[in-house]
């Protein structure tokens, strides 16, 4: 990768400081052009990884912003390249500047996750931690921007590579019997790796089983708020949001198509999705809202059954509770508290009595909701949050089973040690050891221009 590569890495709005980043072996070159130190030296003699004053210009000398500058030498730097940061007042019009003197003087624009791409290419970074740069800019939660931030460390290559070591050396043993019978090496006994295999199966089966939690951490639950209409669903939502985000009227079947709004409650991300009442119509809008409401449901990790604690129930609200019973994750809300003659119903459900006017209710409600989804209780950066690796796993856990049977079954190593392979080269794709180049291009294209 001979090719100086630059980009704007904090964005284009106005704002207190902006960064252009650069590298590649044109970068102390370039910076050496644009920038003079306050002390008079060039940058490129400049300590690394160390902040120098001094005056940003361009190329003919015109001065462009007083500013900061730093310089990573290759290899010990981010992309493992020599890389150069500007970091300027964050004016649009002096950053496009700046970046375009640089194209000028033979650097060319970052595609996206260039920067980070190149970490990973010259080893700098191992792919699950590459992948990890984009889920910490991406993160909706503090829990999820911690076990991305331990990802981006190297937590779950850390899990994996014993795993992937012990299995190496189980198939090196073996090999070196086979390949050398002559030398003296220990007889290869397959019983005695027995405990390894088991313990590397159970390690990975705990693994995989946070990937259904780390999931919804890293995208957040869909829950959808269920009733039927004038049930007071679009009451909670605004209740629960904190601001009037749905119509709200005394007329049955306001609400005529999904709402969906996303809310942060404690350490969880809600997809809440408002959906319009349940129940049958002859009015055609109503009828496609109903029908997107039934969609809803079956999409929903979480329904919020809600029901008018000041009626009696319907036949329509029984139907409610029958769905709700059905679902993965469900609570009954007896809405209206503040009118509820304190209606009772016969579920195994949780249930909580709210009302959307006063606010009562609506804390026991998020209890309840997070007593529902506890966090895993392992390491930030050892939850599965990517489905890519979640496959990766499943796949190693796969042939580790085969392999154990074998085992079991008393087939001759090659067998067994065939199935041992195979799990190794699964969790080579976490790292990148053994990740196809198509792969890599689809990981990196989420990426955004500068990272």
């Amino acid at each position: 990768m001979p090719d100086t590569i630059a980009a704007i890495a904090t964005g284009t709005q106005i704002a207190a400081i902006g960064i252009v980043r650069l590298s590649g072996e044109r970068a102390g070159e370039i910076a050496d052009t644009l920038f003079t130190p306050q002390s008079g030296k060039a940058m490129s003699a400049s300590a690394p990884r160390t902040l120098v004053y001094g005056r940003l210009h361009d190329r003919e000398g015109a001065l462009l912003d007083l500013c900061l500058c730093t310089i990573s030498r290759a290899p010990h730097s981010y992309t493992g390249e020599d890389t150069v940061e500007f970091q300027c007042h964050g004016s649009p019009v002096v950053l496009r500047t700046l970046l375009d003197e640089c194209f000028a003087l033979g650097a060319r624009q970052a595609l996206p996750g260039e920067f980070t791409r190149r970490a990973f290419l010259n080893g700098r970074l191992a792919l699950s931690s590459a992948e990890a740069v984009a889920d910490i800019i991406d993160a909706e939660s503090a829990e999820s921007a911690k076990n991305a931030a331990g990802q981006l460390a190297g937590a779950l290559q850390e899990r994996t590579e014993k795993i992937y070591n012990d299995l190496a050396d189980i198939s090196a043993h073996y090999h070196a019997v086979l390949d050398y019978p002559d030398e003296d090496i220990e007889p290869f006994r397959l019983a005695a790796y027995q405990r390894t295999m088991e313990e590397a199966h159970h390690s990975l089966s705990a693994l995989l089983a946070t990937f259904s939690r780390g999931k919804l951490m890293k995208d957040g639950i869909p829950a959808a708020i269920i009733g039927r209409p004038n049930a007071g669903k679009s009451s909670l939502l605004n209740a629960l949001l904190g601001y009037e985000r749905a119509i709200v009227t005394r007329i049955p079947g306001t609400t005529r198509d999904t709402i969906e709004e996303k809310l942060r409650l404690g350490p969880l991300t809600l997809r809440l999705i408002d959906t319009a009442g349940i129940r049958e119509t002859d009015d055609e809008v109503e009828r496609l809202g109903v029908a997107r409401s039934r969609s809803a449901i079956e999409r929903a990790e979480l329904l919020l059954a809600v029901l008018d604690g000041s009626e009696p129930l319907t036949e329509e609200d029984e139907e409610i509770l029958a769905a709700a019973e059905q679902a993965k994750h469900a609570l009954v809300v007896l809405s209206k508290k503040d009118l509820s003659g304190g209606i009772t119903v016969e579920t195994t459900l949780p249930t909580v009595n709210v009302s959307s006017v006063t606010g009562e209710g609506i804390d026991a409600l998020e209890k309840a909701i997070g007593d529902m989804f506890p966090l895993p209780g392992v390491p930030a950066g050892e939850i599965l949050t990517n489905a890519r690796h979640a496959e990766a796993v499943g796949r190693a856990l796969e042939s580790l089973r085969a392999a154990l049977d074998a085992l079991a079954d008393g087939a001759t190593p090659d067998i067994v040690l065939t199935e041992s392979e195979n799990a190794m080269a699964a969790l080579g794709e976490l790292d990148g050891r053994t990740v196809r180049q198509d792969v890599t291009e689809r990981i990196f294209s989420r990426f955004c221009v500068g990272k």
